[in-house]
This record gives structure tokens, sequence and C-alpha cells, in this order.
């Protein structure tokens, strides 16, 4: 799949320190990249009342994705706490 982040993310991810972590979102892009579909990637799940909005658990953070056509776009990163605020 192809594969986009918004400025959200990239910005969300720079505030992010914990290098565990960091490795975990390496590994979930690479997981997407490789994936045909949205919904062969391990723990990813559909936001209920939206076509094209997904999140995926990544210990106390949650990252929102949105799926438009084959191109998967990160949009944003966020503690669990918050994530539900701000996306989608």
């Amino acid at each position: 799949m192809k594969i986009a982040f918004e400025a959200s993310f990239a910005r969300d991810l720079k505030r992010v320190r914990d290098k565990q972590l960091l490795q975990g979102v390496q590994q979930v892009i690479e997981g997407v990249k490789e994936a045909a579909m949205i919904d062969t990637v391990a723990g990813v799940k559909k936001m209920q009342g939206y076509d094209t909005f997904y999140r995926l658990r990544l210990g106390d953070y949650r990252i929102g994705i949105e799926v438009v056509d084959d191109r998967v776009i990160f949009v944003r990163i966020l503690p669990r706490k918050d994530i539900y605020r701000y996306f989608p």
C-alpha cells in the first residue's frame, strides 16, 4: 500500500520521547507498506461511524489512520486519553 503522512503526525511524533514506542511506530509503518489491505495489519480497528478512519493500538498510544483508495494516511499519534478529542 502507498503511505502518506500528515504534518500533524510528524509533529506528534517529534513529541514522543519513548524509544520503544518509536521502534513500534517504525514496525507499524513497515507492516502497513507490505500489507495488501488495511484489514490484514495486526491491531487495526475501524472507527465506528466513519468509513475511512481506523485506529491502531500501540501501548498507551493510538495511531489515527485514514484509508483513501489504496493510500494509507497517518494522521495522528497521541496518548489514548487525547486521541479521540483530536481524531478524526
